[in-house]
Formats: C-alpha cells, structure tokens, sequence
C-alpha cells in the first residue's frame, strides 16, 4: 500500500476531504478525522472503536496497533500500511469513516 493508495480509499468515502493536520494529510468527514498519513514513517492513523481496536490489533500484531496514549483509548490506531493489502486497508478506512461520520450520512444509501 502506498500513500497514493491511501488517499485514494480516504477519498472515495462519502463527504470526505483532505487537509492538513500538524504538516500531515488528514481525512476528514463533516470536519472529524478518520485517517490520517504519517509522512515520516510508512504508517497511518485510522479511528475505531475499543472493540474493534482490540480485535484487530490482536489478529494483526506489528501491522495495527493502538496509538499510545490518550488517543489510543479513544480509538486512534495505527496501521502500517507497507504490511497491509487492499482489502484490509480499504475496509480499515470504511470503518473509521463509519465511526465518525454522523448517523444520517452513515445510513444514506452508497453507489454500486
């Protein structure tokens, strides 16, 4: 996966855009960050929730792993995405647009 992947995926999720967060891209719903790319490093920020945080980081252990800290507890996870595939970095970033997009966007029906 690289960051032109990344952003892609981001991207193609309903309402999202792009802007910086600290010198970094983020992704952005309704002005809440789901991703965000690590320039220095080949990894990104998704946001999940606690249970899926955890189950995640446990079947993937050196590839997704909580942020640590504060942010991690509340669902900032990272993902090293030189190790992931398409399909799992795509539904990692469907999942974090899910769990910040407001219920109304979240419920509209999607293209094919």
């Amino acid at each position: 996966m690289t960051e032109d992947d990344i952003r892609r995926i981001a991207l193609a999720q309903p309402q999202a855009e792009e802007a910086d967060h600290h010198g970094m891209p983020s992704f952005r719903v309704c002005g809440k960050i789901f991703c965000t790319l690590h320039q220095d490093r080949p990894r990104a920020m998704v946001k999940l929730d606690a249970e899926d945080q955890a189950n995640l980081a446990a079947g993937h252990p050196g590839v997704i792993e909580p942020v640590p800290g504060y942010w991690g507890r509340k669902g900032s996870t990272f993902v090293w995405h030189e190790k992931v595939d398409m399909d799992l970095m795509r539904t990692l970033i469907e999942m974090a647009w899910r769990n910040v997009a407001p219920a109304k966007l979240r419920t509209a029906p999607r293209g094919p």
